[in-house]
């Protein structure tokens, strides 16, 4: 799909849930992980139409380290949604884009994921401490221009928005008893 194709997808989206505000709302497709092995820590995931991956955690706390860790599919996911939005809005801005390329890293502390320090109120956060999306962009644009698609990309990211807010959550248990 050329850009043309793109900014005609986006715009008629855009024109369908103006016209129809209740459609822009739904449940996400749903991601079931199992453990490969109850005593192990390597987890295969099922998505729809047949998406999967699989998850594995380092040798250090357990695990085989034979794919990547479910914090770095965190990362590849902001990666990924930033880059393919810089795409979308590079299109429906007409800007012609030659290469794009989005790095994300983050900080942690294992402390966080390890449970150290809980009992005595030093209880780390599990998850990263900070993160960093560095895009590399180049294309017919200035460079005010290109870092404002980067900035919208990022800014309307679903992942990247997930990372920076709190988010409600509810946890449901089947113990099976």
């Amino acid at each position: 799909m050329g850009q043309n194709e793109i900014k005609q997808a986006i715009d008629g989206a855009v024109d369908y849930l103006t016209a129809n505000p209740d459609d822009a709302k739904y449940t996400d497709s749903v991601a079931t992980a199992r453990l490969t092995d109850p005593a192990g820590l390597k987890a295969e995931v099922e998505g729809p139409d047949g998406a999967s991956m699989s998850a594995d955690m380092p040798t250090s706390v357990g695990g085989t380290n034979t794919t990547a860790s479910p914090g770095w599919y965190l990362r590849a996911a902001e990666a990924s949604c930033v880059a393919i939005l810089i795409g979308m809005r590079a299109a429906q801005l007409g800007v012609e884009l030659e290469s794009v390329e989005v790095t994300v890293d983050s900080e942690s502390n294992d402390w966080g994921i390890l449970g150290i320090g809980d009992d005595i109120g030093e209880g780390v956060p599990a998850g990263p401490i900070s993160t960093r999306v560095a895009a590399r962009v180049r294309g017919a644009a200035s460079d005010v221009a290109m870092s404002e698609i980067v900035n919208w990309a990022v800014d309307h990211c679903p992942v990247t928005d997930a990372v920076r807010r709190a988010i409600p959550m509810t946890v449901e248990v089947d113990t099976g008893g």
